[in-house]
């Protein structure tokens, strides 16, 4: 998937789904645009090849080529913006799930959310037919809330 097409969904997730609550946007060469504060994130992954995912308890889903979309929270050091870059460098040690995929993406951009939590931004993007969960549980195994934070465009 080019930048021009991640950054068109990125402009869709905006518009349509998100309204106007994103306060920015970035891709790999441009994560040090992103606020340093507390709050939610969503990456636009694109997978270009089927990925199995080495993730027992869920299963060992396999996701096929597709756009997927991860809403994640940054409560931690350095906010959204440490977080985002962490989730856009392909060399990472794997600590969230998240990690399988993105270190395997075609590509991957982010919207940030200052201020706002994951689960508000899965139920929004589930709200809206474009989009359904990818695989059960997955990023959301302490959520009460939500059945998955991976979503697919279907």
């Amino acid at each position: 998937m080019s930048d021009a097409q991640i950054s068109s969904l990125l402009d869709q997730l905006i518009a349509s789904i998100l309204d106007d609550h994103a306060m920015a946007c970035a891709r790999p060469a441009q994560a040090g645009r992103l606020p340093s504060v507390r709050g939610a994130y969503i990456l636009a992954i694109q997978l270009d090849q089927p990925q199995l995912l080495p993730l027992a308890r869920l299963g060992e889903p396999e996701l096929p080529a597709g756009l997927y979309v991860y809403a994640g929270s940054a409560y931690g050091p350095g906010g959204i913006k440490a977080r985002v870059t962490r989730h856009l460098r392909k060399e990472k040690t794997v600590h969230w799930h998240i990690d399988h995929v993105t270190k395997k993406a075609a590509g991957i951009g982010a919207l940030a959310f200052p201020g706002a939590n994951e689960c508000e931004l899965v139920s929004r993007l589930t709200a809206n037919d474009d989009f359904c969960v990818a695989v059960d549980r997955f990023g959301s195994s302490d959520c009460r809330t939500c059945p998955s934070h991976l979503l697919v465009r279907k």
